[in-house]
């Protein structure tokens, strides 16, 4: 399915709600002094102010229920092991991973993609923290954020923002990314140059569901386009450091050969100094934020111009808003990304 098709609603629709209207309401006085527990209303989110609001009336009590009875062990800055719900842990998570503001279903996307990505490494345990399921070390695992910390952050907008959040798991309650029948790899990043990034280009390993696919986000993404400059003497050093066969004696401007790279633009291969590196380690050796780059030798300094940021493979966050706004559903914009996947409970 193309992400720009968009779905029509029945024409009938309207003229049934009016026909039942009145038997809803006559229902709704009624039964209204039953709806309590333990003498508290029961709120749904479309009664706390969002928009849409629980599914079916259900409250966000009732649709979290898969992820409260889950554990989720993470390891903090500090040493200590925490038990937290999967609830309260996917909170952190798409709080610090994925700004509050986007569209309601790229979130639930991120939350499903985090979700995955939890449930993935507590069913094959790292020795890097045995004792804890998750940490919060990027390099390892997923950001994270305590709920106060990022609401703190978010100042005046923290309200808006916790219950959007807290709408995106509660609507996705559960719900994970399935490649035949079992949890996949959820990797995500943030900007793409209008293409993902096929997995063996970055790590050297085909996956079936990590493959190239068009990304729609452009110019709206802060920082789409940024550059590097790096003086010779610089350049030399980096190189020579971490690949002391690579050849840089003659002049500057043969250093870098002619890229090869994918349909997006970015580099697949490149030759440093008569090296071959992928353009991952390039980026890696000169802190670029993608590996979509193009180099230029003024004489004195070489500049990297770059495009989009992250190391590119599966779903892109500035992507999945695009996707979001022009009317994708979550499990759309999960299944465009990840390909040959489904969406459904991950228990």
């Amino acid at each position: 399915m193309d992400y720009r098709q968009r779905r029509e609603t029945g024409t009938g629709w309207n003229a049934r709600r009016t026909a039942g209207l009145g038997l809803i309401l006559a229902v709704v006085v009624f039964f209204l002094p039953l709806l309590t527990i333990g003498g508290e209303p029961v709120l749904g989110l479309a009664q706390q102010g969002e928009g849409g609001g629980a599914a079916q009336g259900e409250s966000v009590q009732t649709q979290a229920a898969k992820d409260r009875g889950k554990v989720v062990k993470l390891l903090q800055e500090d040493g200590t092991v925490t038990e937290l719900t999967m609830e309260d842990y996917l909170f952190g998570v798409v709080a610090a991973e994925m700004p509050a503001s986007f569209e309601l279903e790229a979130l639930k996307a991120q939350t499903c993609a985090a979700r995955t990505y939890t449930v993935r490494k507590q069913n094959n345990p790292t020795q890097a923290h045995p004792d804890a399921d998750v940490c919060t070390d990027t390099g390892c695992c997923q950001a994270y954020v305590t709920r106060e910390a990022a609401e703190t952050r978010w100042g005046l907008s923290a309200g808006e923002y916790s219950q959007k959040i807290a709408q995106a798991i509660a609507e996705t309650d559960g719900m994970g990314i399935l490649y035949q029948g079992q949890p996949i790899q959820a990797v995500f990043f943030s900007s793409a140059p209008g293409y993902t990034v096929d997995a063996v280009e970055v790590w050297g390993n085909s996956v079936d569901y990590l493959k190239s696919v068009e990304s729609p986000e452009g110019e709206e993404v802060p920082n789409y386009h940024s550059q590097v400059v790096k003086s010779g003497e610089e350049v030399k050093n980096a190189v020579l450091s971490a690949y002391p066969g690579a050849d840089l004696s003659g002049d500057p401007s043969g250093w870098f050969g002619t890229p090869a790279v994918n349909e997006g633009g970015t580099v697949s291969s490149i030759l440093v100094g008569g090296v071959t590196l992928t353009g991952g380690q390039v980026r890696t050796l000169f802190d670029l934020r993608s590996a979509c780059f193009t180099v230029a030798w003024d004489g004195t300094n070489f500049t990297f111009s770059v495009t989009g940021y992250g190391h590119g493979v599966g779903m892109s966050q500035y992507g999945a808003n695009a996707m979001a706004k022009a009317g994708s559903t979550y499990d759309e914009i999960l299944t465009w990304y990840y390909t040959g996947a489904e969406v459904a409970s991950l228990w």
